[in-house]
């Protein structure tokens, strides 16, 4: 004899809805996974351009300004500005240079000998 539907277990009628439903889910998450992680990709990208923009900009900047601070150490610059604020310098006379001299060197015969001892004839 034929068994009766509605004698059936609960989960019996309702066990393929729910695998239907759980593999829907399962690849609609997979689907928002997907695109979400394709914006990201977008996002990370466009912050990459404006970042390596910028780095270009900054570098073209550093260069500017290290040419031009080379440009204002040079002692023709120096002058000119000297002589702009009116500041009295001019170059030194021979009269106001002093000149030191340097004292000869015993040469080491050890290179790691810090201190220089005093030199001391030697008497056989």
């Amino acid at each position: 004899m034929a068994k009766n539907r509605k004698n059936q277990a609960a989960a019996i009628r309702f066990g393929p809805a729910l695998k239907a439903s759980f593999l829907c889910l399962l690849i609609g998450g997979s689907a928002v996974g997907y695109v979400w992680q394709k914006s990201e990709i977008g996002r990370l990208a466009q912050q990459i351009r404006q970042r390596e923009t910028k780095l270009a900009q900054l570098q073209n900047d550093n260069k500017r300004l290290a040419d031009q601070i080379s440009i204002l150490h040079s002692p023709v610059m120096i002058d000119r500005r000297a002589k702009e604020l009116n500041l009295g310098l001019a170059p030194a006379t021979p009269m106001q240079v002093v000149r030191l001299a340097e004292a000869p060197t015993v040469a080491q015969s050890n290179p790691r000998q810090f201190a220089q001892r005093p030199v001391t004839e030697l008497t056989p």
